[in-house]
């Protein structure tokens, strides 16, 4: 985001939401499938689901395409598709999604580490 890549910025905020998402599935003992920020939050079992991200997750996915491919929307080049203040905006969703799945992970693992 600092050197003005918004759209790259916009899609690393997607992944590190998929990926932390998906990484507290996999803690939880399940299999995380697909992109879908909101999709993962989604299959989350309903007492670890962090309904008050979801909106945020659902504006993550809206960048998983259009931030890549050019011809995924009518302006052509990404770079022209997307501006600093989405950027910011997307990150602080992504910031949001990452503390959230950090905290539960955790939980998880002390919940291990205390077991006989």
């Amino acid at each position: 985001m600092r050197d003005g890549f918004y759209e790259w910025a916009c899609f690393a905020a997607q992944q590190a939401a998929e990926k932390a998402v998906k990484g507290l599935i996999q803690s939880l003992g399940g299999e995380p499938w697909g992109h879908s920020v909101t999709g993962l939050i989604d299959a989350l079992p309903e007492d670890v689901k962090p309904h008050h991200l979801r909106d945020g997750a659902m504006e993550l996915d809206q960048a998983y395409i259009p931030s890549r491919y050019p011809n995924a929307h009518p302006l052509g080049f990404p770079g022209t598709a997307f501006t600093k203040k989405m950027s910011e905006r997307l990150i602080e969703h992504a910031e949001q999604i990452l503390a959230y799945c950090q905290e539960e992970v955790s939980k998880v693992l002390r919940k291990r580490d205390t077991r006989p």
